[in-house]
């Protein structure tokens, strides 16, 4: 019975932009309010109970991140802190929700359990205060029940038992709508239905950052505006992995294939791509795909098949997705703002090579692209390089360990 209820959450979940708003606020209240009505209910159907526990590693430095793993990113960094020390032993803990991509990850636990189990939380407590240190993703608890969903209590504890606490935000958890409005007429959240929820969640966060002085961190350069006093610990790309995806070589036919992931159409301006793109369609020269739903296992093939990846055009910056494509030899097109840019220069001394367009450009800079492919295919050469350098785990390492695990004198 539990996994009938899982599938068919799962369907309600990635659905819910399609859904009424009334039917939202329900499902956000169970996320919101797991302690509520709906969120007792919700933990029982999905089975809550027992779940597994993380394994404490037998090292000197014990690191524990928990508990998103956006794109898989906390399991990365664990991986890539092990690789960069071998002092150190890493292990990341993600809550699973229904329908959401079957990331890696050292210890997944469903939501029902993370919310309904005393069990597991006290176990987990238990297995994390052994730690010496703890990354705590999108200012999100991590026990459940056991300090009654409080970061703060949570903090606290960990250090009475000898931990160091630092914090990681991802985006959307520190990110200001009213300041993003103001930074790009391209901003989503004018048309976002969460627009108020998400400015009343950045708010509370950066309070919370702000009143308890630990180190931050956070992942995409953007966020910078946000978290000045923080540091960038850069999202990492499995280099490998989308290296070896089958490439093909660019522009090997006589119309080049574009693609756009659309995890979050809104957020990333999917609806007016191709619009933009139909001339090219029309004459023959390009065949568009917008990609969704397809397992994280799979993108390789999907992005090494195409010449151009479009990445986001509202949000003003770039992520995985874009990394992996580059780390494909793909040519990547995108909204990046002037600010990111020259901070992204700044500090690693590089030139991001992502093609600069708007939803309103983006036409003719498809256009100018098909039109000198020496030019694209440069580009692409310089994607590979910038990710090599950036984005393999190592910087986001040595930030990790330089500005929090083992911090110059």
């Amino acid at each position: 019975m539990a996994r009938f209820f899982e599938r068919t959450a799962a369907i309600l979940v990635n659905n819910r932009s399609k859904m009424p708003r009334w039917m939202r606020a329900i499902m956000e209240s169970a996320v919101r309010n797991p302690d509520g009505f709906v969120g007792r209910v919700s933990a029982r159907l999905l089975g809550g109970g027992k779940a597994p526990v993380t394994t404490v590693p037998d090292s000197e430095t014990r690191v524990y991140v928990a508990p998103t793993n956006y794109s898989g990113q906390g399991y990365i960094w664990a991986r890539a802190l092990e690789n960069a020390d071998a002092s150190i032993g890493a292990r990341n803990m993600a809550v699973q929700l229904p329908g959401g991509f079957a990331f890696p990850a050292d210890t997944l636990v469903s939501i029902a359990a993370v919310n309904a189990s005393s069990e597991w939380a006290d176990a987990e407590w238990q297995a994390a205060s052994q730690f010496t240190h703890v990354l705590i993703e999108a200012e999100r608890s991590m026990f459940g029940k056991r300090f009654n969903r409080s970061i703060e209590a949570e903090v606290e504890a960990l250090e009475a038992a000898g931990a160091s606490v630092a914090f990681i935000s991802h985006g959307t958890d520190i990110r200001n709508p009213a300041l993003h409005r103001q930074a790009t007429p391209w901003s989503p959240y004018p048309e976002d239905p969460r627009t108020e929820t998400l400015q009343a969640d950045a708010e509370t966060n950066l309070a919370l950052l702000q009143r308890l002085g630990r180190p931050v961190f956070f992942s995409t350069p953007d966020l910078a505006t946000e978290l000045p006093w923080g540091t960038w610990c850069p999202v990492v790309a499995d280099i490998n992995r989308f290296a070896a995806g089958d490439g093909q070589p660019l522009f090997n036919s006589t119309k080049a294939r574009i693609v756009h992931a659309s995890s979050d159409p809104l957020q990333k301006g999917s609806d007016h791509i191709e619009p933009a793109l139909r001339s090219l369609i029309e004459q023959g020269r390009v065949e568009y795909e917008t990609i969704s739903g397809v397992p994280s296992a799979q993108m390789p093939q999907v992005i090494g098949a195409a010449d151009i990846v479009l990445d986001q055009f509202r949000l003003g910056s770039y992520g995985v997705a874009a990394c992996e494509a580059m780390a494909a030899g793909r040519v990547v097109v995108g909204h990046v703002l002037p600010s990111v840019r020259k901070r992204i220069l700044a500090e690693s001394g590089l030139e991001l090579p992502i093609v600069e367009a708007t939803l309103d450009t983006l036409g003719d800079v498809i256009r100018d692209l098909l039109n000198d492919s020496e030019r694209a295919r440069d580009v692409a050469r310089a994607g590979r390089e910038y990710v090599a350098q950036l984005h393999d785990g190592k910087a986001s390492a040595n930030a990790l360990i330089t500005k929090w695990i083992r911090p110059a004198a």
